[in-house]
């Protein structure tokens, strides 16, 4: 038992080591038991810089405060530091380059239609519209045939009256079968209005169609037209005698020759010009 105390006693003195004196006394030893700690990845040594990959964008500038005549002016655009879409690049060019660049945007993911524009000759939306990386330049120029307002913005008054001509709303001579209830619609009938209700009115098909380019103030374009059909087909709405004699017009309707450029310029993939055929086919039926 004496034995066993003395060895206990050693022990406990020998573990008994102030710390901070044994980290003085031996820092060696001290440094050799700490574990080494890793760099972080964001402190490693940056990589070699990629090389800049230039575009020129050629964009089409007028400021109504300005009597100049309109003009391309050319920005360069590094698209390593950029993102993919044409937004991207005009966002960064507003940014970075020039604050004065006027242009509309909102959503950035196709839904709202503000960013509407002609991008190296075709009618799109910059948020949907990606950088051809390989091309040399890209010219961007506002919606054709449309009062400009500044730079890329366009006067939407005319498209938005036209649209609203159509009446494009519910209307009905009955009230609902169960008072304060939505009006019930079956599937099939439902998917009659596919295709067309996907409409965001950006007015790309409407301002690449040569029948709106000659006749803005008469003819309703692709876009109201198939806003009109819209309706027009919807199994709820009780005026459709009213809605086609509304419409049965020698340029409201008929100015369209069936060129399809609207089906082409069509961001959302939709197809005007079959809904118009539509149209002239209920007429003839009527």
């Amino acid at each position: 038992m004496a034995t066993a105390r003395v060895l206990l006693r050693r022990i406990a003195a020998s573990s008994s080591v102030n710390l901070p004196e044994h980290r003085a006394a031996s820092p060696a030893l001290w440094a050799s038991r700490m574990v080494p700690s890793q760099a972080h990845s964001s402190a490693a040594e940056p990589a070699s810089a990629k090389p800049k990959k230039m575009k020129t964008f050629s964009i089409y500038r007028w400021n109504p405060d300005n009597p100049a005549k309109p003009k391309l002016q050319n920005y360069e655009v590094d698209l390593n530091d950029c993102g993919p879409m044409v937004l991207d690049a005009l966002i960064k060019i507003k940014n970075e380059m020039d604050p004065s660049l006027t242009f509309r945007r909102s959503c950035r993911e196709g839904i709202c239609g503000s960013c509407a524009m002609n991008i190296d000759g075709d009618n799109g939306l910059a948020c949907l519209t990606k950088i051809q990386s390989d091309a040399a330049a890209s010219t961007i120029s506002p919606l054709p045939h449309m009062f400009v307002i500044k730079d890329l913005v366009v006067d939407m008054t005319n498209f938005y009256a036209q649209y609203k001509s159509v009446e494009p709303w519910l209307k009905r001579k009955d009230p609902p079968e169960e008072p304060g209830k939505e009006v019930l619609q079956s599937k099939k009938d439902r998917a009659k209005l596919d295709g067309m209700y996907e409409c965001i009115l950006c007015a790309c098909c409407s301002t690449s169609c040569p029948s709106y380019w000659w006749n803005p103030e008469t003819y309703l374009g692709p876009a109201a037209l198939l806003h009109a059909n819209r309706w027009i087909q919807d199994s709820r709405d009780q005026y459709t005698k009213e809605r086609l004699d509304a419409i049965n017009d020698e340029f409201k309707l008929y100015r369209c020759h069936t060129i399809k450029n609207c089906a082409h310029a069509c961001p959302k993939g939709l197809n005007p010009a079959k809904q118009i055929e539509a149209i002239k086919k209920l007429q003839l039926q009527q």
